[in-house]
Parts: C-alpha cells; structure tokens; sequence
C-alpha cells in the first residue's frame, strides 16, 4: 500500500450542508451512518425551536446535518457508550452566552447534567436530559469517562467551576462501591496531587480491570473497584506534561491474539509549560510544545523497562491519535505552540505512526496531505465506520465572531482517507446485533482476489474532545476461514475488561485492507445494573 495515496476529501464553506452548523468541540459516531457533535452555546448558524442550536447529527452518508436538543450547556462535557448502546453526555458549564435566552430556550446551567442519546435511524431521536429526574453526583467540568466491565461508565475529575477543583469519581448509573453506605463523589489523591494541568485526565480500562491514568507529568495503574493505586508508573519523561490544558493525545495500542491482549499505552505531545495558576493567566501563544511520543507496555516487564521515548516529526498538543483497522495510528489536529483557548502555528500535516515497525522507522508523513483548515482549540476528529477519518471544529473564541484569536470558529468537515480506501475492500454480512463473549459467529465474506492474511477486529472509536480520546479500543478476534474461502468464523472477546459490553464497530481484514465497519453490541445488549439504594441518595 503506498502511502502516496493517502488523500483529503475537503469539505469547503460554500457547499450547502457540508458544514456541521454546529463547531464540533465534541464528536462521536454513533451509528453506522451518524455521528453525534456537541458544541458549547453560541451563535452558530443552525436554529432550532427559535434558537441557536448547539447540537447535531451528522448523517455520514449524505452530510446533512439535523440540529438535536440539548437544555443544557455541554461545554467541556464527557461521554461513553453503555452497554445498551446508549450514549451518556455528562457534565459541561453554566450558560455564559446570556443573550441566547431567546423563545423557547429554557435550559440553563450543565454542570451536573446527564444527557441520553440512544441512535435511531428514522431521524426522530434526540438528546434527553431532566435533572430533576437524573443528574451527576456532584459538579462536573473537564470529566474524563470510562466503559466499564458491568456496561456502566466511570466519570473521573475533575473541577467544579474554574478555581474549584472537584478531585472525585462516580458512576452512572449510580453505584455504591467497596462498602460505602451510600452514593457519594469518591476522592481521589491522584488527582490532588497533579494539580493544576491535570483536565482530562487520560482514562484507560486494562485487561486486568484496572484503570491506566495519568495527568501533568504522573500516571498510576487505579482499581476502581477498592479506590485504591495499585501502581505508581515512572513520570513521563523530560518533564513533559500531557494534559489539559496542554494535553498530548494518547491512545491504547491494539489488543490481540497474537500480543495475549497485553496493553500498551502510547501518549504524544504535550508540553514542559509550567502549569502554576498565576503563569496560565498571563502564557503566551508562542510557548513551546512537544515532539515526544512516550510508549510502555503495562506488564511487570514493560514497567521497569521504563517509557520508550520517540519523537514525532512535529510538536504538537490538543493532538488526536486515531487508531485505524490496521493498527496503526494517525495523529492530526493541534497547534504547535500555546495552550488551550490561546495557541498559534497550526499542525496542518497527519503524521502516521506503525507500532509494528522498528525504533526511528516507525513515523513517517511522506504521501500525507496538508490541510489548509486550522484544527485548534475545540477542535476532534473520529474514524468512521467506512474507516476514514473526520476532522471537524476548532473554536479558541468565546462566541462566534468575537475574534478572540486569530483563528475563526470552524464549521468545515474534511474526510482523510487512509491508503486502504483505494484498494478492493472485503465485504461480510451475517453479523448479528449482539455478538457476546467467546460466543462464535460465522460470516459470508466476499474476499478480494488474491487476498492472502484474513483477520477481524472489533472498535470503540471512542468520543474525542479538547484532544482527548475517550474509550477508543481496538481489539484483534480469533478467527478461522472456512477452505472455501467464503465463511469467517469469528469468537467474540475473552471477556468484558478486554472489551466492556456496548457498541463495537466489526471490520473483517485482507492484507490490512479493511472492510466498512458494521455495528453490533458486544455482550448481550442488557441494560447496565441499576443501583436502587445508590440512585435515591
């Protein structure tokens, strides 16, 4: 596959809806044929009831955007999958726009609020939120979240408001855990301790049920389960901290067969930007950031082996890294100097990054496209069920034509298309609507001819905001092909700490040419368990 077919489908303002009407500071897929943006209250071009619209699905096949509607501001929110298939939009900010209390606009302050969106294909869903009915434990702005093994997720940190700092997890649903009486916001050391650049923290379920996190320059391995550390890693190196607001993009390389599903975390970018709170009132846009890629297999090995440091061909921060079908991983977005809400020099190049691949040979942007659309604050990008990458929004501005920077709020969409996108692609049917654990289920393929290594792989592609990746997973199945060549057997995942119950996009392989991504529910499509106890308090 040469990389010089890698290209941009390049999505320009004048071509009507083409445009995400609302800027993507938060984007999922959430169907094979739609993706959910979430965006803070401004005046964006998109009404809805007789007033500006901050939310949206993207229809993938026609690009037509539908405004959906939210009551409350979801600005710096969180979300994940549960293992109904619903999608849970968590947290956000209080409404500061206070003009856009037009009409029929009632909703208000989202700092505690949960919001339900399970996908339709009939275009009638929407967003669903009642806080006198459901709503956070306790306030909740630059919340990361985790799938968990029972189907529920885990929101983790961290402030209420700025100058407040909420250093807690919870679940939702709720859940009382390691003998508490009742439910409460559970406090967590760690996340006193890297204070203050420490929004977002990366969130990483491991095959063994515990949490990879890091935040600022440290990272721990987190049972949940007991609020206990399990382990403390070695700080990343160099002194670079790596997240929010000067957050590295970060990822868990594939699990597999072949590697024993043994995880390994890679995190690129960042910054050695001191993180005082009086340096981040008065830092400039120039401050340096960085090229470094760290990586470490979570194993007793891999731990006192330490990080492997590497180097991207650009600095970088607010930076994506999407795992593709193949297994590598394709880092966009970001600007190279600044930080959050005040950045300048836009990264305008992918860089493609092979894990496989020797040490020095591993990145490359030879055959990559250059953008001319800036990516920067509050801007994400997602693979698709097609298997190319959206890139969308960018907005360091308080409300859209403020001009508080020097670069625009975006609405423009672009479409990266990796290599495999110009070759024969396989194509299967027979994939059930749940696919549960070491249970088999046999495909019709239809394999290029030629085609000699045949695979399969489940993926979470996650929800990305302020260049984080929440839940993006990919897993390798065992697999057999039939003599004939025209069935694939596929054996679901060993268990839900290596895939937690919920959404999973099916690729069948061919020489690492991957098939579209057909939806399934991984697990048996129950509804997560519900505390009652947990819920009444």
């Amino acid at each position: 596959m040469g990389l010089s077919t890698y290209c941009f489908l390049e999505i320009h303002f004048n071509i009507v809806y083409r445009l995400s009407g609302v800027s993507a500071m938060e984007l999922a897929i959430v169907s094979e044929t739609t993706a959910l943006i979430l965006d803070k209250v401004e005046h964006n071009p998109l009404q809805t009831n007789g007033h500006v619209a901050w939310a949206a699905e993207l229809d993938l096949v026609t690009r037509n955007v539908r405004p959906l509607n939210p009551t409350s501001n979801t600005w710096c929110g969180t979300g994940s999958f549960l293992s109904n298939g619903t999608m849970v939009s968590v947290g956000g900010n209080p409404v500061v726009i206070v003009v856009l209390y037009l009409n029929s606009f009632t909703g208000g302050n989202g700092l505690a609020a949960v919001r339900l969106f399970d996908p339709c294909e009939d275009g009638n869903c929407d967003l669903f939120e009642n806080q006198n009915v459901r709503r956070a434990a306790s306030l909740r702005w630059y919340t990361s979240s985790a799938r968990l093994e029972d189907g529920s997720i885990l929101l983790f940190g961290l402030a209420d408001f700025p100058n407040i700092t909420n250093p807690t997890y919870e679940f939702y649903p709720p859940k009382k855990i390691h003998g508490s009486p009742e439910r409460y916001p559970i406090f967590v050391p760690f996340l006193m301790e890297t204070l203050n650049a420490n929004h977002f923290p990366i969130l990483i379920q491991l095959p063994d049920g515990n949490l990879f996190v890091a935040a600022n320059t440290k990272a721990i391995i987190f049972d949940w389960k007991t609020n206990r550390e399990v382990r403390r890693l070695p700080d990343v190196p160099n002194g670079v901290r790596i997240s929010n607001p000067i957050p590295a993009g970060a990822t868990l390389l594939p699990l597999t067969p072949e590697n024993d599903y043994t995880p390994e975390v890679l995190i690129c970018g960042g910054s050695v930007f001191d993180d005082s709170l009086a340096h981040f009132n008065n830092f400039s846009s120039q401050e340096p950031t960085s090229n470094q890629c760290i990586r470490m297999v979570l194993n007793d090995e891999g731990i006192a082996k330490g990080w492997e440091v590497e180097h991207m061909p650009d600095p970088r921060i607010m930076s994506e890294l999407i795992l593709l079908p193949d297994g590598r991983v394709t880092i966009v977005n970001g600007p190279q100097t600044g930080a959050s809400g005040r950045s300048d020099h836009p990264a305008f190049t992918p860089s493609l990054y092979d894990p496989l691949a020797a040490p020095g040979k591993r990145f490359t942007q030879e055959g990559l496209p250059t953008s001319d659309i800036a990516r920067m604050y509050h801007s994400t990008a997602t693979l698709t069920p097609n298997a190319s990458i959206l890139l969308a929004g960018s907005n360091p501005n308080t409300d859209v034509g403020t001009h508080d920077s020097a670069f625009p709020t975006e609405y423009r969409l672009e479409w990266l298309s990796p290599p495999y996108m110009q070759h024969i692609r396989p194509t299967f049917t027979g994939l059930p609507g749940t696919f549960d654990y070491n249970s088999q289920v046999t495909l019709g393929v239809d394999i290029p001819e030629g085609g000699k290594n045949v695979s399969a792989v489940i993926m979470d592609f996650g929800f990305a905001t302020h260049g984080v990746h929440m839940n993006q997973r990919l897993v390798g199945l065992v697999s057999q092909l039939s003599n004939d060549r025209t069935k694939l057997t596929i054996t679901g995942p060993p268990s839900p700490t290596i895939y937690s119950p919920g959404p999973a996009f099916v690729f069948v392989l061919v020489d690492g040419v991957p098939s579209f991504g057909s939806k399934t529910l991984i697990g048996t499509g129950a509804q997560p368990p519900l505390d009652e106890g947990a819920l009444n308090k």
